[in-house]
């Protein structure tokens, strides 16, 4: 059961944009070729606060742009808890299929070059991660950030089970 998008105001801390992919395209007409760009783009607070968003322009500057105006719309909120995930957890979008681990303390982010911006601008510092299914980096970016929605805080699922926060450390 994922949760629901939680939507974020963009204007209220400063966010960082990382270009995931930026891909040229040729448009053959009569007159020759007509090159434009498609730019992927993920932007993240580093506190939690994560978002991706996809610009298409002529020229690679306003491509940019596009994609970070695209992403600061998007922005989700992920749970993180000492510097990890809560929980292991999987996310798929199309054919793109992630597991994320959490991973103790001094481990890194442990991921290829798609998701590692995603985790990174999330703010997580440790965990292990392994993209399953293609290696589009726009649907390795989707099942990421679906793996990411899908994350409960250990609050949520205390008072869900109505337990206390120590009791659900109990091992």
């Amino acid at each position: 059961m994922a949760n629901q998008v939680e939507r974020v105001k963009a204007g209220e801390a400063e966010l960082k944009d990382k270009l995931v992919s930026l891909n040229r395209v040729a448009k053959v007409t009569k007159g020759g070729r007509t090159f434009s760009f498609a730019a992927i783009v993920v932007v993240g607070d580093g506190q939690g606060r994560v978002g991706y968003g996809l610009g298409k322009a002529r020229d690679v500057s306003e491509c940019i742009g596009k994609a970070v105006d695209d992403a600061k719309k998007n922005l989700i909120s992920v749970p993180i808890y000492k510097g990890t995930i809560p929980h292991e957890q999987k996310g798929k979008y199309g054919a793109g299929k992630v597991l994320i681990k959490p991973a103790s303390d001094g481990t890194g982010v442990i991921a290829g070059g798609a998701m590692r911006a995603v985790l990174e601008s999330a703010g997580v510092q440790n965990v292990l991660a392994k993209s399953q299914g293609s290696s589009n980096p726009h649907n390795v970016v989707k099942a990421t950030i679906d793996a990411l929605q899908r994350l409960r805080s250990p609050e949520t699922i205390a008072k869900q089970r109505g337990i206390s926060m120590e009791k659900l450390f109990e091992g």
